[in-house]
This record gives structure tokens, sequence and C-alpha cells, in this order.
């Protein structure tokens, strides 16, 4: 088989991946677009490693080593963003992107008018 093959269908993975983690607002899908683009690497290294091992009778097959590697950090990666996942939305009540930049500021609303209720509930209890 050529090396042009499974390349191909890589960097075709990797780019559906790379769409999916700049188009989408859920953090779900961000997630998986991000393991998808590993599942990319993945069977790029091993397409490599198949195709370098041809050439070599020994060889010590680093590329299926380093993607054994690729895959425990990316079930770690899951489990970790997945959790942090659960717990935001368990306090915000949402997973969309957008709206989690919001929770480093606070929960205020930003503009010019957010001052005047804090100073007219000032005057009202003074």
């Amino acid at each position: 088989m050529h090396l042009a093959y499974p390349a191909v269908l890589s960097a075709l993975l990797f780019c559906t991946g790379l769409y999916g983690v700049l188009a989408r607002r859920n953090a779900i899908l961000v997630l998986m677009s991000v393991e998808l683009m590993l599942n990319a690497v993945n069977l790029n290294l091993v397409a490599f490693d198949v195709w370098l091992s041809k050439t070599a009778r020994d060889t010590l097959h680093s590329g299926q080593a380093l993607t054994l590697f690729t895959i425990a950090i990316a079930a770690a990666e899951i489990g970790i963003g997945l959790a942090i996942v659960l717990a935001v939305y368990r306090n915000r009540g949402t997973s969309d992107i957008d709206r989690l930049r919001d929770t480093a500021e606070g929960h205020e609303t930003d503009g010019p008018d957010s001052d005047a209720p804090a100073a007219e509930k000032a005057e009202a209890t003074a």
C-alpha cells in the first residue's frame, strides 16, 4: 500500500477536527474535534512507522510506541476535560464556549449602565 493513502486520510481527518475546534460552540463537540485531530496524528505515526520499517529490518517501531502514548494522553485529556465541562455545566447551566468566557469575569454585565442600578440601590438604603 502506498504511503499517500493514509497520509491524505490523516490530513482530511485533521482538517475536519480543526474545523470542528474553530467553528463549534459546544465544549463537548470541541473536545471530540480535538480527539479527531489526535487520531489523525496517530494514523500518520503508524503509517510512517510501517513505511519506514519496510526499509530497515531491525526497527524499534517508535511510531507505534508514540501512538500508544498519544492514546493514553488523549484518554486522560478527555476524562479531565469532560469532568470540567460537567462541573461548569452544573454551575452555569450551559456548555456554550462563548458564555463560558464570562466565568473568569464574574456574573456581572459589562457596559456603562451597569453602575447606575448599584448607585440607586446605595442611595435607597442610605
